[in-house]
């Protein structure tokens, strides 16, 4: 066996002797003097390549091949009026308390993204290898769909079943943008793809720009989430020009206690729904679903509580990077970005006018007791708990003891589900 083995190993030994060798590359060293040492270095700063574009520049993106060279405004003042955008987002989240969870991560993102020579963005770089990792699979939604699932509580839509009405009301934003789309020359999947952002649910519209339109999905993801965060700036004002300072002052009766069978009933019957009639929603659905499921059956708390904590937080910090590396000037400084952002937030602002118009006219065939305040139909959107938590807010601007939360939770649990439902209709018909 000795004998063996060192006759296979001589043999081995004389074949790679006898293998002739690569050849290596080596680097030549030429010596540099001091100055221009210091003129190698200033080339590579960001001082340098600021003040000095150059037309071999190219654009970092998330796959290698659709890279383009960067123009001159994209290389200088694109990214300067971008940080300062970034820097905008910062101040909103920090001083102004803006859905940080989501601003702060997006506008990090932003910056990195616009960092010239680092190649951030790039398909090597951390934020491209981010955005290929969940975003540009639809990954990532589903996973927040599954947090969002388990912190969501099902109580007041059950207590209040018309409330969901308002959600549906909502909605209308979706439509309307799709509208909107085709009128400013997308084809009709396209402004598919663009109109979820009506509804102000990022998760969703990834998921449907992945599948509908991929090369809108930076473009989309921005929109979508800016809004989202931007809810405390863009509600208030439409809330309170559609209603009077006694329709803010309603008080809603107590809602009706819920047992846990319903709670534990309903996402089953949701997803079921979903199967029979719109198979092509039941990822979002279902992932909603799973997560609600897990938390109203008390039987498995960690691994609800991690939905709700620890997968929830991660996936939100890698979901705002990667949204966040479409700020980039070249992706976000370009006509076609801007028209959607024009879309979305005219969208937005009508989903959320929508639903305040539709609880005034619920409340003509209401009784005086079960009268709706109208706040709560601005809630119907799909930001979730972000709508809910602006309706409380500016409802107790006008009555400290007027507690609207808990009713605004009903059309904006109903919301979550519509917009993932209209996402479906998008998709079937596709």
């Amino acid at each position: 066996m000795l004998m063996l083995f060192f006759t296979l190993f001589t043999v081995n030994a004389l074949a790679s002797a006898n293998t002739a060798p690569a050849e290596e590359v080596k680097h030549e060293y030429s010596e540099k003097s001091l100055g221009q040492l210091l003129e190698s270095f200033y080339k590579t700063t960001g001082i340098y390549a600021f003040t000095n574009p150059s037309d071999d520049v190219m654009t970092s993106e998330a796959h290698a091949e659709d890279a383009r060279p960067m123009t001159t405004f994209e290389q200088t003042w694109g990214r300067l009026i971008m940080i300062a955008i970034c820097l905008f987002l910062f101040y909103l989240a920090i001083a102004k308390g803006f859905e940080p969870l989501l601003l702060m991560p997006i506008a990090f993102g932003g910056i990195l993204a616009n960092i010239p020579l680092a190649g951030i963005g790039g398909e090597t770089g951390m934020l491209g290898i981010i955005y290929n990792m969940g975003i540009a699979n639809g990954f990532f939604p589903l996973l927040i769909f599954m947090g969002v699932g388990a912190m969501t509580d099902f109580t007041p839509l059950l207590a209040n079943p018309k409330s969901a009405i308002l959600g549906g009301a909502a909605q209308f934003g979706i439509f309307g943008s799709l509208v909107g789309a085709v009128a400013l020359g997308f084809d009709l999947q396209s402004a598919s793809a663009i109109s979820i952002i009506g509804g102000a649910d990022g998760p969703t519209s990834i998921f449907i720009a992945n599948r509908l339109a991929p090369e809108l999905l930076g473009a989309i993801a921005v929109a979508a989430y800016s809004y989202m965060a931007l809810v405390p700036v863009i509600q208030p004002p439409i809330m309170k020009a559609l209603t009077t300072e006694a329709e803010r002052k309603i008080k809603m009766p107590k809602l009706r206690k819920v047992n846990k069978l319903e709670n534990l009933t309903l996402p089953i019957v949701i997803l079921l729904l979903a199967i029979l009639f719109l198979p092509e929603s039941t990822p979002l659905i279902g992932a909603f679903c799973l997560g609600n499921f897990f938390k109203q059956s008390g039987a498995v708390e960690r691994l609800s509580d991690t939905m709700q904590n620890s997968l929830i937080n991660i996936v939100t910090i890698f979901l705002g990077l990667g949204v966040g590396s479409k700020l980039a000037a070249d992706k976000f400084l370009v006509l076609e970005t801007l028209g959607i952002m024009i879309i979305g937030l005219i969208a937005f602002a009508a989903g959320t006018a929508a639903g305040v118009i539709m609880a005034k006219v619920m409340n003509k065939f209401s009784s005086e007791e079960n009268r709706i305040n109208p706040l709560i139909g601005a809630a119907g959107v799909s930001a979730v708990p972000m709508a809910a938590r602006v309706v409380s807010k500016v409802g107790q601007e006008y009555d400290k003891s007027n507690v609207l939360l808990m009713h605004a939770m009903g059309p904006n649990v109903a919301g979550v589900i519509g917009s993932a439902v209209a996402a479906g209709v998008l998709l079937s018909i596709f």
